[in-house]
């Protein structure tokens, strides 16, 4: 029993030479201030952006089930932007308090240097940074197709409700509905249909009822027992043709189509987009496909620039204001140059290595810079003593 308990022994022993208690601590508190501080910035990302879908609530009757279903999809995205933003606060924060608390002044008496005290902070960032790239490369737009499609369905279903009984209903720019009366079981009575989507033969349907339902991406109207008429503008001849049943399908009033949006297209789709796309749309998509790629390495860049303004540097009492002020300056400039270098990018492809560089040289930098004070300043020297007389 006892052979089997050394072993265990050992590998703690080993555990806690590679990741001290010291460092335990701080991780702990960086990952815990990360969850609460990017899951307090989602909610409430998400709180003011599902307003927009309220009315869809108020108006169209939809259930809460479908409300938190549509704005959960939009989660990843969220998560996604405000990531880095988070991870820089964070380490900022839990830094500079240990800074404050003199325990940061302890642990470097003690002969540790900068890079080692920055362990737990760059631990905390790498896996930001991983996160970042599972969300980016694949949940945010996995998330973002199936709610562009769940969107789509509810309006196309939302569009039943908008038919209101004695009003001319503008469906799209080229069709208009008029129905009599709205029965309680969702029915219509006295329809009436201007088609006009070809201009040349417009046609014009009158039935008795009809009904409303989904069909795919679009929205079906089952008339019975009517007529449709249709005009021949060229030879002035109106045919008219009786029927007792008849389908219509239609798209939401809104005018929104299916066509995939940049956001919910794969890494292969934006990198090899088809061949008939204007050079503009091209490079768009170009430029996407790099930011999904550089993008989460910000969490590590923003992470190194809190690290390096709290961790170089002597104690001052106006440490604890001007190191902070100018982390948050840094970053904040770094975010408005990645956003001029996105639109540049766009314009001109040749500038994509600058979204390389930006966020390549704040690690390259903090690296080398605590790579230096590591070697330098608490390399061990002998200590000298003073001749005796």
């Amino acid at each position: 029993m006892a052979r089997q308990h050394v072993p265990k022994t050992e590998h703690i022993d080993r555990l806690g030479k590679l990741f001290p208690l010291r460092d335990r601590y701080i991780l702990l508190h960086l990952l815990l201030g990360l969850a609460a501080l990017t899951g307090g910035a989602t909610a409430l990302i998400w709180l003011t952006q599902s307003l927009h879908f309220i009315s869809m609530i108020v108006q169209h009757g939809l259930s809460l089930l479908a409300f938190l279903h549509l704005t959960s999809l939009m989660l990843p995205s969220f998560i996604t932007v405000i990531l880095p933003v988070t991870c820089f606060l964070v380490i900022l924060w839990v830094y500079q308090r240990l800074d404050n608390d003199r325990e940061l002044t302890i642990l470097q008496t003690t002969g540790l240097s900068p890079l080692r005290l920055a362990c737990p902070g760059l631990l905390c960032a790498s896996l930001a940074t991983l996160i970042g790239y599972g969300l980016s490369l694949w949940g945010a737009p996995l998330a973002y197709h199936h709610f562009h499609r769940y969107e789509l369905e509810i309006r196309n279903r939302a569009a039943a409700f908008l038919l209101e009984e004695g009003v001319f209903t503008p469906i799209s720019k080229s069709m208009t509905v008029y129905i009599r009366e709205r029965r309680s079981d969702d029915s219509f009575g006295g329809i009436m249909i201007e088609d006009n989507r070809v201009p040349a033969t417009p046609v014009t349907i009158l039935a008795e009822d009809g009904l409303t339902e989904p069909h795919g991406d679009m929205l079906r109207l089952i008339l019975h027992n009517g007529s449709r008429q249709t005009l021949n503008r060229q030879t002035g001849e109106l045919s008219t043709l009786l029927f007792q049943l008849e389908t219509l399908d239609f798209g939401s009033p809104h005018g929104q189509a299916l066509s995939p949006d940049v956001a919910e297209l794969t890494m292969t789709q934006l990198f090899h987009p088809q061949s008939d796309l204007p050079i503009h749309t091209r490079n768009k998509l170009l430029i996407e496909g790099w930011t999904r790629l550089t993008g989460p390495l910000a969490c590590l860049a923003y992470g190194m620039i809190g690290l390096l303004c709290v961790l170089r540097g002597r104690f001052s009492r106006h440490g604890s204001f001007i190191r902070p002020t100018v982390a948050v300056l840094s970053v904040v400039g770094l975010m408005i140059l990645s956003l001029m270098l996105k639109n540049l990018a766009e314009r001109n492809p040749a500038l994509v290595p600058l979204l390389w560089l930006e966020v390549l040289l704040p690690i390259v930098v903090g690296g080398g810079l605590f790579l230096r004070d590591a070697t330098r300043h608490y390399r061990l020297s002998p200590v000298s003593f003073p001749a005796s007389r």
